[in-house]
């Protein structure tokens, strides 16, 4: 009887197993560090107890009704709102007039480009202990004020203000990342559409209504749903600077989901809070991508 001869290479002749054959590694990788961890997160949502006692059991839907009855939760809601909004807006509008600005022919472009994106480098955990420093209340800030007479400000110990320096730090964190995005979006936009502007007598408010700004529609879209994903997902500048405080003013959403966990050990509320917030992310990411596709 004759063997058939194995030969990888005939194998691979066939379009189909060479596919699978090739994305293999790839999709052990995506089961193994997405998938599997997002469906043990969504089981975990709808169990109970903690690993450090008699194990977790199932409760169904408790742990989402105890989110919508649980009045800390909708200050942690509120508190991520007001974040998200102060910092997104600004860290748009900003980075846009700067990219537009840097987009021209000026002394110093490419120095004042580097200078802008540096933050966006740098450790967000040496950040935020820089940004502590500066902001206390005996700190550089304070010390500042007083040269002109002026009252110290409670930074960090009221809840105002405190929400104030994590927005200033966002936005300053933010500021280097989405000016290069847009920079790359203004070389998208044909130099023929100015011209002809120009011919028309337009200015350069009306060539940036009218023709910039329609021309960035994608970056801009990008740039913001990455911004609001940046920002829901902000840990570090909480832990680091207001540990959440005062008054629970700063806490957000991410930071109360540290807390449920590894705080009070209540894995099930914490999974049902992270699947919460990973809906959302999911909702913002298929938004870019359809966004994509209409301008594709």
């Amino acid at each position: 009887m004759k063997i058939p001869h194995f030969s990888l290479v005939r194998w691979l002749d066939n379009e189909i197993f060479a596919a699978w054959f090739l994305l293999t590694p790839a999709i052990i990788l995506l089961g193994l560090f997405i998938i599997w961890p997002i469906t043990y997160l969504f089981y975990l949502s709808f169990t109970s107890g903690s690993f450090t006692q008699a194990g977790i059991h199932w409760v169904g839907l408790k742990n989402y009704w105890r989110l919508f009855l649980d009045p800390d939760f909708w200050q942690v809601i509120f508190n991520t709102l007001y974040f998200t909004i102060g910092s997104v807006i600004p860290s748009l509008i900003i980075p846009l007039g700067l990219a537009v600005l840097l987009d021209r022919s000026l002394a110093l472009r490419d120095i004042l480009r580097s200078a802008y994106f540096i933050p966006s480098i740098i450790s967000l955990v040496a950040a935020g202990l820089g940004f502590r420093w500066l902001f206390q209340d005996i700190g550089p800030i304070n010390d500042f004020l007083n040269i002109f007479h002026l009252p110290p400000i409670p930074w960090l110990s009221d809840p105002f203000w405190a929400m104030l320096v994590l927005i200033i730090f966002n936005i300053w964190k933010q500021i280097g990342f989405n000016m290069v995005v847009f920079l790359a979006g203004l070389q998208t936009v044909p130099l023929s559409r100015y011209e002809a502007a120009e011919l028309d007598g337009a200015n350069d408010w009306q060539q940036f209504w009218h023709i910039t700004l329609p021309g960035l529609r994608p970056t801009l879209v990008f740039a913001t749903i990455t911004t609001v994903i940046f920002t829901l997902r902000s840990f570090e500048p909480v832990y680091v600077i207001t540990g959440g405080g005062p008054l629970n003013s700063t806490n957000l959403l991410i930071y109360y989901t540290y807390q449920e966990a590894f705080g009070q050990f209540d894995f099930g509320y914490a999974a049902a809070v992270a699947t919460l917030l990973l809906m959302v992310t999911l909702i913002l990411v298929y938004y870019q991508l359809k966004v994509g596709d209409q301008e594709g």
